[in-house]
């Protein structure tokens, strides 16, 4: 039985490791364009039943409860929360920021759509729009060499100015994407997040149409980590870490004095 219980404080001690990483993560990512914090989520070991409920106790008498014992704690997945950001200004005229719900879309270096709220925005040599690991948004937009001025309405339409024309021109349109299960995505790193058979399949709109939300061009999306919310968990963390600890210490101890004494 005090071997028992020790594994069980270990279970607790590999839980609360895995959710204090989780936790450095969202800190290490507070200035993360577009990072969206992640949570953990604990569920119960088998229980160990040693007597069910009803099971009789005398003739006419029977237990109310069953007579369980846990075998403790795992961490069973994350889910990433996707509360809105905070919109913060830069001036950049290619700098773009959801408001509301969708990603943009961005095509990978192996094959795959990569989906993203980080919407820090560039022009490639071909003047096509990549994101700032270079990878090309889709669908393509492409901005004329010559083009004087960007101009991206919240519905997404892209109009450029050229020199000699002062009529804006729409050459482009961005559309977003949505998933009926936005936390089955999977992370991948460099903001980007991938379909899974849990996420259900992308659903492609154009802003303000059909629940997408407007896009605002000269802003990014902020991280949405709260940290002093994380510094809260941090120490609650560290706590339940010390308790489990204290728990196999305790064990020892009476495992020792029984050896000593008995």
């Amino acid at each position: 039985m005090s071997t028992s219980a020790m594994h069980v404080a270990k279970t607790g001690l590999n839980a609360q490791q895995f959710k204090m990483q989780i936790i450095a993560n969202n800190l290490a990512n507070v200035n993360t364009t577009g990072f969206k914090r992640d949570r953990a989520n604990f569920e119960t070991l088998m229980y160990q039943v040693v007597k069910n409920a009803g099971a009789q106790t005398a003739d006419d008498t029977a237990l109310t409860s069953p007579l369980a014992v846990g075998t403790g704690v795992k961490i069973v997945s994350t889910q990433k929360l996707f509360t809105q950001g905070g919109l913060v200004s830069t001036d950049n005229s290619l700098d773009l920021a959801i408001d509301g719900s969708g990603f943009f879309q961005a095509l990978l270096p192996d094959g795959r759509v990569g989906y993203t709220r980080a919407g820090a925005f560039s022009r490639n040599a071909e003047g096509l729009l990549t994101t700032t690991s270079g990878y090309v948004v889709q669908p393509q937009i492409q901005i004329p060499e010559d083009a004087t001025s960007v101009n991206i309405a919240a519905n997404g339409a892209v109009s450029v100015t050229t020199p000699g024309n002062d009529i804006a021109q729409e050459v482009a349109q961005i559309s977003l994407v949505n998933f009926s299960n936005p936390r089955g995505l999977i992370p991948i790193g460099e903001n980007f997040l991938v379909q899974s058979s849990e996420s259900g399949q992308p659903q492609e709109g154009v802003p303000l149409d059909g629940g997408f939300g407007s896009v605002l061009q000269g802003y990014v999306e902020s991280s949405n980590v709260n940290v002093v919310q994380q510094l809260v968990d941090m120490i609650e963390t560290q706590r339940a870490y010390e308790v489990s600890s204290k728990s196999i210490t305790a064990v020892d101890e009476m495992m020792r004095y029984i050896s000593n004494n008995l």
